[in-house]
């Protein structure tokens, strides 16, 4: 598996951004404003990450994603563990990343590679979302928020 930066003149996989953020409206805009980085296994993309300047020395991890036929194999963590390598290539600071209180297998991912849990944004998916998400057979109300010194 490699994984690398999307080339400008490549189309972002919707199919996989999708799966981790259900409006392609929000996704279509941090792809546009962010770095998008795929990997790939013998030339078939099988997982995605945006990266988002949002402040001085701060990036987040706003979408994060692998094709369903590869859950459970560590491409998840790799893809993390890459992101945070690249952000610190890049000379940020801190890295921040969100995720709704369904998510359990995303909030132990992200604290198993080194992100805290720094605040919660009540009724963030409610606010921001027209349809409601379920997970884990629970509704995604509320926007997670974990970050890590880099």
């Amino acid at each position: 598996m490699i994984i690398r930066k999307l080339n400008k003149c490549e189309e972002p996989p919707m199919d996989l951004l999708l799966l981790a953020d259900p409006s392609r409206e929000i996704v279509e805009e941090y792809v546009q404003r962010g770095e998008c980085f795929v990997a790939e296994n013998e030339e078939r993309i099988i997982g995605v990450y945006v990266l988002l300047p949002t402040r001085p020395e701060t990036v987040e991890l706003v979408n994060i994603a692998v094709i369903e036929t590869e859950h459970g194999k560590g491409i998840g963590k790799q893809l993390v563990i890459n992101a945070i390598e690249v952000a610190k290539s890049k000379g940020y600071k801190t890295m921040e990343v969100g995720t709704g209180n369904s998510s359990i297998g995303q909030l132990a991912l992200y604290q198993k590679c080194g992100f805290r849990i720094t605040s919660i944004d009540i009724d963030f998916f409610i606010r921001h979302y027209p349809e409601e998400i379920f997970e884990n057979g629970i509704q995604c109300r509320d926007m997670i928020r974990l970050s890590q010194d880099l």
